[in-house]
């Protein structure tokens, strides 16, 4: 097992970031959120695991070892690849998704894409009492506001963006004409799907080249 790469960011994609190694470009999978941090040329490290298929192997990337820890542990669950746990951790993180878990929210986990009314309430069963007990500050208050949401997904994307090697007036244009697609999201009551809004912003940039 690979249990962590560290070296140099080589090259950023929307859903990958390339870490140079002993002189090896690794392509590691990563949510929007992780690869908002990462600039070319800084140095980083990533908690990884890999993931092994007849025909590839993948290795998926975390900033913490509690998210890889978490991403694992969600593979046990019916019907949870890589990809949708992947996309569990990109909405939320390991101490959101365990107050979830705890609380019962279907909600929270109907915010992922990929999954249902059916899908939550099969998770929220099989996962209870096995993410144990939130690492962090804890969570009061409950929901975040829609300004806070907002916020948090326009200055992931921003940062995302910059990171990716837009100019920040470039990156600005885009956050403002993905915002109606953010904003029918939250409306529908679902968390904005950063790795979407991405995908819709690069397109955008592409077409004003």
């Amino acid at each position: 097992m690979i249990a962590f790469v560290s070296g140099p960011v080589a090259a950023l994609a929307p859903d990958t970031a390339v870490i140079e190694v002993g002189g090896v470009g690794m392509a590691v999978q990563c949510t929007p959120g992780t690869l908002a941090h990462f600039r070319v040329g800084e140095r980083t490290r990533l908690a990884t695991s890999l993931v092994v298929r007849e025909d590839s192997l993948t290795l998926y990337g975390f900033a913490t070892d509690d998210e890889r820890q978490v991403f694992e542990l969600l593979q046990t669950a019916t019907g949870v690849g890589p990809r949708l746990a992947q996309a569990i951790l990109a909405v939320h993180a390991p101490d959101a998704l365990r107050l979830a878990v705890a609380h019962g929210d279907e909600k929270a986990l109907m915010a992922v894409p990929g999954i249902g009314k059916k899908g939550a309430q099969r998770l929220l069963l099989e996962l209870s009492g096995r993410l144990g007990e939130p690492t962090g500050t804890p969570v009061t208050g409950g929901s975040p506001t829609a300004a806070s949401a907002s916020a948090q997904w326009s200055e992931q994307l921003h940062s995302a963006l910059v990171g990716l090697g837009y100019a920040p007036r470039q990156a600005e244009e885009a956050v403002a004409f993905v915002t109606p697609e953010a904003e029918a999201a939250t409306a529908g009551g679902a968390s904005p799907n950063v790795s979407a809004l991405l995908r819709s912003a690069l397109r955008t940039l592409g077409r004003a080249r």
